[in-house]
C-alpha cells in the first residue's frame, strides 16, 4: 500500500495547490463581483 502513496503523492499535492489556487480565484472574484454590484446599487439606486 505504500507504493501506491508514493506514486499519488506528487499529483495529490498538484491537486491540492491547484484547489487553493481555485479557492482564491473564487474569493477574488465575489469579493469584486459583490464590490462592484454595491457600487452600482450605490450610483444607481
Amino acid at each position: 500500500m505504500a507504493t501506491d502513496d508514493d506514486e499519488y503523492s506528487d499529483f495529490n499535492e498538484t491537486r491540492q495547490q491547484r484547489v487553493k489556487i481555485v479557492a482564491w480565484v473564487t474569493i477574488v472574484a465575489l469579493i469584486l463581483v459583490g464590490g462592484g454590484a454595491t457600487v452600482f446599487a450605490l450610483l444607481f439606486g
